[in-house]
């Protein structure tokens, strides 16, 4: 009996310091993504490689653009290589609070809707929202022309956002901004709402369309993390910061637009 209650209470020690253990490993904090950077010297990075000149893929499948470019020279100051994961852009935030990646690069425009979900760093880049017509193509140059019309954008973008607010109008969203010029130019769409510098560079590279009217919009692109990752936040704040400095943002601009256009 002496014997079976010593063995009772030494089960009774061993599983009320188990259990302590147990809860004091659970309550230590998980490592924020930041520290996984400085440990493995990678930054794991979403992007949606279908929107040149920012970020689309070369006739070898090697991801190319300013984004990239910028990226990699951010990723050079954190001590780290940047790992590219390619994602459709309509799911990119989602991925990224799935922990898929740590950082979002994609042409992504800072918007308060978006600043509830995810952080961002400081603005990088000031693109602008414009209509793209087929280059015979009359009497629309505003949103108000748009009305009743038939209009291409890209799935979850502030485009599509823009055209939704265009009166009877039908608007169609493509999963990549190039279909939708291609529909354009058949015929099939009367306007693209986009961001004009990758429009631009679209029209430039298949001709056919133009772009039609002012700007519709005037917008900031930033890099995106998820709530809570200030470490990692201000490292890419300090970073651009530094490649501005340097002149390094205004050698980017040179290398990928005609003009620049980068934050003053």
């Amino acid at each position: 009996m002496l014997k079976s209650l010593k063995s009772f209470r030494t089960l009774v020690v061993f599983l009320v310091i188990s259990s302590f253990l147990f809860s004091l490993n659970c309550t230590k904090e998980k490592p924020d993504a930041f520290s996984r950077v400085l440990k493995e010297k990678k930054l794991l990075v979403g992007t949606d490689a279908t929107y040149p000149p920012f970020e689309s893929k070369d006739e070898t499948g090697k991801l190319v653009g300013y984004d990239i470019d910028l990226m990699d020279e951010i990723c050079d100051k954190l001590g780290a290589k940047c790992e590219y994961v390619v994602v459709p852009f309509d799911g990119i935030i989602s991925g990224l609070n799935n922990e898929k990646y740590d950082a979002i690069i994609s042409s992504f425009t800072i918007t308060p809707e978006r600043e509830t979900i995810i952080g961002f760093s400081k603005p990088y880049y000031q693109a602008s929202q414009s209509i793209a017509v087929k280059l015979d193509r009359q009497g629309i140059n505003s949103l108000t022309d748009l009305k009743g019309k038939k209009i291409g954008v890209q799935l979850g973008t502030t485009g599509e956002l823009l055209a939704k607010k265009v009166d009877g109008a039908e608007v169609v969203s493509f999963d990549n901004i190039g279909a939708a010029f291609i529909d354009l130019e058949n015929g099939k769409l009367d306007a693209i709402i986009n961001d004009k510098p990758t429009s631009q560079r679209i029209i430039a590279l298949r001709g056919n369309a133009k772009i039609a009217g002012t700007d519709l919009s005037s917008e900031n692109y930033g890099i995106a993390v998820r709530k809570g990752e200030k470490r990692l936040l201000d490292a890419i704040n300090n970073a651009l910061t530094s490649l501005e400095l340097s002149g390094k943002l205004e050698d980017l601009n040179k290398k990928w637009f005609s003009v620049q256009t980068r934050i003053q």
